[in-house]
Formats: C-alpha cells, sequence, structure tokens
C-alpha cells in the first residue's frame, strides 16, 4: 500500500451526522409542519432534504452518477416518507461511510447536478450537514453542538460565494453579526440565517 492510499479523508463527516441523527427522535409528530429558518420550508421538507442530500453526496462520493447526483437541489415541497426514523440515520451513516474512503475526495463528481472536484463535494457534502443539523435543532427546540473544524470548514466554503450569492444559490445574503461573535453564530450568518432565529419568528 502507498502513502497516497494511507492519507486520511481530509474530513470525518460522522460527528455532523450523528448530530442529526440524535436530534430526530426528539422532533415529535406535532412538530413536522412547522417553520424553519429557511423560508417557506417545514420541518417536515427539511428532513426529506436531509435523507436526498445524505443519499446523493453517498453515491457522489462513490462516483456512482445518475438520478439521485443529477438532480438541482431543492427543499420546497419535498415529501417525508413514511418510516423516515429508520431510514434517515441508515442514509446519513452510508454517507458517512462512502466519504471515510480517501478515494471519494479524489478525482472529479457531481452532485446537484454540478460537475467538481471530489475534495470540494466532500466539503459542501459536509456544509449541508452542519447547516441543516442547525436548522433542525433550532426548529425544534434543540442544543446543538458542531466540531471547531467543521464550522471552520463551513465558514471558508461560504466565504468564497462573497457577500452576493449568485442567482439560485441556496443561500442568502450574509447576515451581519459581530466579528467576535461565536464561531457558530458567523458560520450561520454567512449562509444568509439570522442566528438568533427562533420558531414564530
Amino acid at each position: 500500500m502507498d502513502n497516497e492510499t494511507k492519507t486520511a479523508p481530509p474530513q470525518d463527516l460522522a460527528p455532523a451526522a450523528r448530530q442529526i441523527a440524535g436530534l430526530l427522535d426528539a422532533v415529535p409528530d406535532t412538530r413536522l409542519s412547522a417553520p424553519t429558518p429557511c423560508p417557506g420550508v417545514t420541518v417536515s421538507a427539511l428532513l426529506a432534504h436531509i435523507g436526498g442530500l445524505a443519499t446523493a453526496f453517498r453515491d457522489a462520493a462513490h462516483k456512482e452518477l445518475g438520478a439521485t447526483t443529477d438532480t438541482a437541489p431543492s427543499v420546497e415541497g419535498m415529501v417525508l416518507a413514511d418510516g423516515w426514523r429508520d431510514t434517515l440515520p441508515r442514509a446519513l451513516d452510508e454517507m458517512v461511510t462512502a466519504w471515510r474512503s480517501p478515494d471519494a475526495w479524489r478525482g472529479m463528481t457531481r452532485a446537484g447536478s454540478v460537475d467538481l472536484p471530489g475534495e470540494v463535494a466532500g466539503m459542501v457534502a459536509l456544509n449541508e450537514l452542519v447547516l441543516h443539523g442547525w436548522d433542525l435543532a433550532r426548529s425544534t427546540g434543540q442544543p446543538f453542538r458542531a466540531e471547531e473544524a467543521h464550522l471552520d470548514s463551513t465558514l471558508a466554503l461560504l466565504a468564497d460565494l462573497g457577500d452576493s450569492p449568485p442567482a439560485g444559490s441556496p443561500f442568502g445574503p450574509p447576515v451581519p453579526v459581530p466579528d467576535d461573535a461565536p464561531l457558530l453564530d458567523r458560520a450561520v450568518a454567512r449562509s444568509g440565517r439570522r442566528p438568533d432565529w427562533q420558531p414564530g419568528d
């Protein structure tokens, strides 16, 4: 085995995926129609989106390009399938396992109908887990934790978009926060979300 094969992936997505999985038991059915920090998106649609992105990024890691990787990302109008409490954790586990392979981070792949380097796709996958984990926690009144390295990666990825995300971007213009705001608040704000958002806002 050569040195390149031994190289570990740049990031382990497991902590971010576990954070989401750990929130699911405290999401009652009565909260599925509740709002999230994403305008017009319910908790149910958010959970459906998380399941879809987990499958898409699993396939992107394996370079198995097709329907799941060729579909543009969307949250609005997504329908949560029955049995999601069982299927969603499995989908997240499969995504994590796929991105633990160093090969997933090499070469080109596709996600959300966009061709991009594997390393970039992996960082986008991590970004999705971090931000939507925060969305789910905030929508259901639960605490949220993220690793500092994951927040650094999310903030760096979003900073590359500049202050005016392109048309069709899933992110809004950055929300102003103090320079000394917590790292989580800065990452969330950079995505166009209000760090102080609460249900009912």
